[in-house]
Parts: C-alpha cells; sequence; structure tokens
C-alpha cells in the first residue's frame, strides 16, 4: 500500500518535471533551435496540425530556422501560422522554402524572459507540493482505516518527502541551466 502511493507519487512528480522541461524550451534563448517552433499549429485542409506533420524544420544558422513545406500549396498557411504564433517572429518566404531569422534578445528582454522562467519554475514547484500533500492524505487515511500503522505511515511520508525533495532539487538545477543560458550574451 505505501509503496503504491510512492510509486503514484513518483510518477506523477516526473510528468510534472517533464511538463516543467517542455515549457522550458518554448522560451527562446536567441539561438535557432528547431523546437522552437513545436507549438506552432498549421490549418492543413481544415484540420488544425503541429507544424512539423506539415513541414521540414532545420536550423539554417545560428539565427535561423529553415521551413520546408512538404506541399507546395501549404507554404502560404504555414507563413501565416508562424506570423500568429505568440513567438513574435517575422518568416520571410523565398520559393518554396521559409526562412525564420530570430531578432536578438536585449537585456532588457533576457531579464523578462528570466522572470518568466523562475514563474515556471514555482508552478511546477507547486504540483510537487500538491503532489506530496495528496499521498500524505492517502497515507493518512489509509492509517485511519487501520490499514497501516502509525510508524508505517511517518516511514511512507518521510520516503514520499524524500521524492519530493529530489523532484524540486531537479526543477532547480533545470532552472539555474535555463538562466544561465537566458543571460549569454
Amino acid at each position: 500500500m505505501i509503496n503504491d502511493v510512492k510509486d503514484d507519487a513518483a510518477s506523477r512528480m516526473a510528468k510534472s518535471i517533464e511538463s516543467f522541461k517542455s515549457g522550458l524550451v518554448k522560451i527562446r534563448t536567441g539561438r535557432a533551435h528547431p523546437s522552437l517552433l513545436d507549438q506552432v499549429t498549421v490549418d492543413y485542409y481544415g484540420s488544425v496540425t503541429p507544424l512539423n506533420q506539415v513541414a521540414k524544420v532545420s536550423a539554417e544558422d545560428a539565427r535561423t530556422l529553415m521551413v520546408s513545406p512538404w506541399e507546395k500549396d501549404m507554404v502560404k498557411a504555414v507563413e501565416k501560422a508562424i506570423m500568429n504564433s505568440d513567438l513574435g517572429l517575422n518568416p520571410s518566404t523565398a520559393g518554396t522554402t521559409i526562412r525564420v531569422p530570430l531578432p536578438p534578445l536585449t537585456e532588457e528582454r533576457r531579464r523578462d524572459l528570466v522572470k518568466v522562467v523562475k514563474g515556471e519554475a514555482e508552478h511546477a514547484r507547486v504540483a510537487i507540493r500538491n503532489i506530496r500533500r495528496d499521498a500524505n492524505s492517502d497515507l493518512k487515511d489509509y492509517q485511519k482505516e487501520k490499514d497501516i500503522s502509525e510508524d508505517d505511515e511517518r516511514r511512507g511520508q518521510e520516503m514520499i518527502q524524500k521524492i519530493t525533495d529530489q523532484a524540486i532539487a531537479e526543477i532547480d538545477v533545470l532552472l539555474a541551466e535555463k538562466e544561465k543560458e537566458l543571460m549569454a550574451v
């Protein structure tokens, strides 16, 4: 029973960390990376489709992404989708390829992005703590129903706390890496 609660909490915390990581990828650092356009969706013949399923996205150089739609007819739709995304990018079309130059980040914009990253990290920490709270309340319920002893409940809570500490430490490491990456010129 205790192991079930512990395993459930650990898997939920791992999912929270993965969600945090995917959120960090979307915050750009000034370097061109194909994953920057992962959340962009295109109207593909009436259905909303992720950009990477209708076009090849690659980094041409450190400041430019190159998008090559699989179909010639999709060039305008892809360009419009990139323009309408909340990334603040201005693509330019050259025949069947679309070049997406990334503007250099100013110091002020870098600081704003660091604030955004810190906010995301705090949301992830809160999610981890909520998972800990849920697991501890499950252990308390088991103890009230006399399914486990008080000592088992305490041991279970200590295990949950160790998992929580590890998850928060991992979030802090990811935050520090992203902050360093953002502030590098």
